[in-house]
């Protein structure tokens, strides 16, 4: 159930959107085993004249960059998972973008279950309930 937020440099391009997020989500269930059917993907474009990297342009750099922001629940992926996962992620972006400026970031936070949730329901609640169904 992670969001995913992503940044790209470039101008908003449907197929390119369409690409990340099918690629992300894959990643995501394979690396880090969340649940492809309730993953979220929003992708954002910024123009390459308006993102920095070391006090110049990406433009001026001429090359891509993103940044990649999911959120998780604490505690349900090991440090080799998300290494695996990190290494993942930038490879796919140097595939969809054509390379990646090495200063491309991505960052998994770690939550609380009972601070994270969707349908009105904490995934604290989910784990509970299904532990209590399964006795």
């Amino acid at each position: 159930m992670p969001i995913i937020n992503i940044s790209v440099t470039g101008k908003p391009d449907a197929a390119l959107s369409a690409s990340i997020a099918k690629e992300i989500t894959e990643i995501t269930a394979t690396q880090l085993r969340k649940d492809p059917t309730i993953t979220a993907v929003t992708v954002s474009y910024v123009d390459p004249q308006h993102w920095f990297a070391g006090g110049k342009s990406l433009a001026e750099h001429g090359t891509s960059t993103f940044w990649l922001d999911i959120k998780v629940v604490d505690g349900t992926n090991t440090k080799l998972e998300l290494e695996a996962y990190l290494k993942a992620i930038f490879a796919a972006f140097g595939r969809l973008l054509g390379g990646v400026h090495e200063e491309s970031y991505a960052f998994v936070h770690e939550v609380p279950a009972a601070a994270y949730g969707y349908g009105g329901k904490t995934q604290e609640f989910r784990f509970i309930s299904g532990r209590l169904q399964a006795a």
